[in-house]
This record gives C-alpha cells, structure tokens and sequence, in this order.
C-alpha cells in the first residue's frame, strides 16, 4: 500500500510539474521599447539567440543609430566566436540582423509579441504611460518588462490591467557582455511569468537571479550605498578621493574604485537614483544625497561624458 501511495505520489507530482512548465510563455516574438544602448543591446542578444525582435523608437534617426551599433558590435562578437571560421561568422551577422525589425509606431506591434521590455527614459510617469497604452493594443498572454534599474516596478505595472504578467528584467550595460540578469517579482507577478522570464533569460544565455520589488534590486542596493559612502569618507576628510580608489582596487580587488566608477556611470545617474529612493524613504541614512554631488551635478560636472566629474578628463 505504502509503495502505491508513493507512486501515485510521484505521478501526481510530475504531472503538477509538467502542467505547470506547459503553461509558461515561450518567448519567441519580443518587442524592444527603446534604441539606447540598453534596449539595442538587448534586441541584439534576443535576435543572436534565436527570436524575432521588433525594435521601437521615436525616431528613424535614432533607430539608425540602434541598428549601426549593433552591427559593430555583432561584427566584434563574430570576429572572436568564429575566428576559425569567418564565412560562419558572415552567416551568423547576417541572420541576427535579419531577426531585428525596426518601427516607430509600438501600439501597432504588439499585438502579435510574446514580451515587451521596456528601456526607456527613467521616469515614472513616462514608463507608466507608456504601459498604459500598449495594454491596451498587446495580446492577452504578453508580457510586460521593464529594465528600470531604480524606479519601484509596481508602480510601473499598477498603469496597467496586467499586473500579474508585468515583471522586472534588469540587464547590465553592456549587455553582450554582461552575464547578469535580475528578474524582479512583484506581489503581483504570476509564478508563471516569473518562471517564463527566467527561461527566456537563460535562452539568452544569460544567469538570471530573483529579486522582490526592493528599491535598487541587488547589485544597485549595495552598489550605490558603497559608492554614497565613499563620497562622504572623502566629504568628512577621512581620506583623499585618490586613496580610496586605491584601496578598494588593491585591497577589495575591484577592477575600479568608487569615485572612477561614479564617473564613468555619470553622477547625475546616481544623483537621480538616491533623490528617487530618498523620496521613498525619507529616514533611510542610506538614501541621504551627498553636498558635493549636489554641487558637480549643478555645475554639469557629470564624470567622463562631459569630460569633468571628481577627476578632470581630458
């Protein structure tokens, strides 16, 4: 009796299991909503493994723009994946561009997409008004992403009347390269969609890690923290800005220290996620600005891409 039970058990469990990967979304078709560096990137890998992409922006300019980039960076990747082999490489350019279609019109889209990501400007009430009017024009089963690295994505998905298929999907810049994907849950989020998002961002061979809607994720929860604190070890005069990028290269092994990173990410990057996770907790030590960022920030001093931040460029 004991061994039937267990089998029926056993049965009863697979066919759970089973019933439950039959239901997820197999992403095939995504749109991609916006042609920056991150939205061109992740149309590039979701076209190189295999899916059909429909990148959207304002602009023919700027989708040029999109499509030119990933061009050299798809020639970069097939120059060092098919080194024995160009003619291979040729193959593999010409079949992932021909994977990405391009538009500007993002209502007309999606009505026939598995996934929509979004990667566009960081702000609420432009993401939220966005979503509100593809939800309107998407299929029932299509799910919405957005890449936002700071904004609380409930609030993002509350435009829409998807909640329960609306999700965080976070790459890293650049996204080629970067192996790195957090798959955020709301209290919202279907285990169905949360499940499909970890499939597709292993298809794109990326490592996918789980996260709650937590302000910053992982990585920008303790990343940005270390970084305002360093700020203010240097703003209290404990050490010289130069020291403490020292020390943390030599005695951390990070590859850049805290204030060479802050440049290079752009200080009104991080001024504008710390004044965001200020305002939604007030009293959080952690989330209070820094005076000199304030100040750089005002004088447009905002790191290497306008050649001055904590250290002048040249």
């Amino acid at each position: 009796m004991a061994f039937v039970t267990r089998q029926f058990v056993r049965s009863m469990s697979s066919s759970s299991t089973a019933a439950a990967s039959a239901k997820k979304i197999l992403v095939k078709h995504v749109t991609v909503i916006g042609g920056g560096l991150m939205g061109a990137g992740i149309a590039q890998v979701a076209a190189a493994t295999g899916h059909t992409v429909v990148l959207v922006d304002q602009t023919e300019d700027i989708l040029a723009k999109s499509r030119k980039g990933i061009e050299e960076s798809l020639r970069k990747v097939a120059k060092k994946k098919f080194a024995e082999n160009p003619k291979a490489g040729d193959e593999f350019m010409e079949k992932t561009l021909s994977s990405i279609l391009t538009s500007m019109d993002a209502a007309s889209v999606v009505h026939s997409t598995d996934l929509v990501v979004e990667a566009i400007v960081e702000n609420l009430t432009v993401k939220s008004e966005l979503f509100k009017r593809l939800d309107k024009f998407a299929a029932e089963h299509t799910i919405f992403a957005s890449n936002t690295s700071s904004l609380q994505i409930t609030s993002i998905a509350n435009a829409t009347t998807r909640q329960d298929r609306f999700a965080g999907l976070h790459f890293f810049n650049p996204v080629p390269l970067m192996k790195l994907v957090e798959v955020i849950k709301t209290p919202m989020t279907s285990q169905k969609t949360f499940e499909s998002l970890v499939d597709f961002s292993k298809t794109l061979g990326k490592h996918p890690v789980a996260c709650k809607d937590t302000p910053g994720f992982i990585v920008n929860r303790l990343l940005v923290p270390y970084l305002m604190e360093a700020v203010r070890l240097h703003e209290r005069g404990d050490a010289s800005k130069e020291d403490i990028d020292t020390a943390m290269k030599l005695g951390a092994g990070y590859p850049m220290g805290p204030f060479e990173l802050l440049d290079y990410v752009g200080l009104d990057t991080t001024k504008f996620i710390m004044d965001g996770w200020h305002e939604m907790d007030t009293k959080n030590p952690l989330f209070q600005s820094s005076p000199s960022m304030n100040k750089l920030v005002a004088e447009n001093k905002l790191g290497k891409k306008t050649g001055e931040g904590y250290y002048k460029y040249k």
